[in-house]
């Protein structure tokens, strides 16, 4: 029996770790490039996104 909730707990782990790898991994690089694209993106007047309907 402790030996299957040692076996669960080290599962467990191992989806944490592979959740949180992927979560964060290359992060600052992906958001910097995101924030640089935005910077550069050109503006829509007011007018034009008041004139948009759904």
């Amino acid at each position: 029996m402790l030996l299957i909730l040692l076996e669960a707990l080290g599962a467990g782990c191992i989806l944490v770790l592979i959740v949180w790898w992927t979560m964060f991994s290359g992060r600052a690089q992906t958001e910097a490039t995101h924030k640089a694209a935005n910077q550069q993106a050109p503006t829509l007047p007011e007018t034009a996104e008041r004139d948009i309907q759904p």
